[in-house]
């Protein structure tokens, strides 16, 4: 089977990391989206097995007894997150490399164990303020969310530093063609 490579997006909510990897998809047809699973309730615009794998939080937990994540975390409480070992063995089944768009802990996860197989880029926008604009202007969350949210985004801010690339999103255009740059030099 192809044993390709990772690409793994990561940032704060808000931060434009699921846009570039759309872009990157649409503009590359050698990557595969990495569909992670997660217990958070599945939205109106939302499809299970395309957007998400929606499980249960019993039914998440026996797949981590099994083995079956290849990393995984408690993001919220009761709130699990992961990626299924399964995913990207269907990826690679399909001569794909795996882009992911992932918590930041799941991205570190997922580079500590492929480690020279995988590039890390973490999203960063300019401000802590913008970051809470895009995430309030999204009309998603509630206020008990968006205070759980914008909590996560001041933690996972610190992180940049951990990545092996850090893609500036001050400009969407420009950003697609930086992150673009980064998957070319990495892929050849």
């Amino acid at each position: 089977m192809f044993s390709g490579k990772l690409i793994i997006f990561s940032a704060p909510s808000g931060s434009g990391k699921t846009t570039i990897v759309k872009y990157l998809i649409d503009k590359n047809p050698i990557l595969g989206f990495s569909i992670s699973a997660c217990t958070r309730p599945q939205r109106s615009n939302e499809i299970n097995g395309f957007d998400y794998y929606f499980l249960t939080p019993y039914d998440f937990q026996e797949k981590v007894k099994r083995g079956e994540f290849v990393e995984w975390e408690e993001v919220y409480e009761n709130g699990f997150y992961g990626t299924l070992e399964s995913e990207i063995d269907r990826l690679w089944s399909l001569g794909k490399h795996v882009i992911f768009d992932v918590d930041v802990k799941g991205a570190l996860n997922l580079k500590r164990l492929y480690q020279e197989k995988a590039l890390s880029i973490f999203v960063k926008v300019p401000s802590y303020e913008i970051l809470e604009a895009r995430l309030k202007n999204r009309g998603t969350e509630s206020d008990a969310s968006m205070e759980l949210r914008l909590a996560k985004v001041r933690e996972e801010m610190n992180y940049e530093h951990k990545f092996d690339k850090v893609l500036l999103n001050n400009d969407l255009d420009i950003a697609f063609v930086e992150a673009q740059q980064m998957v070319d030099k990495f892929l050849s």
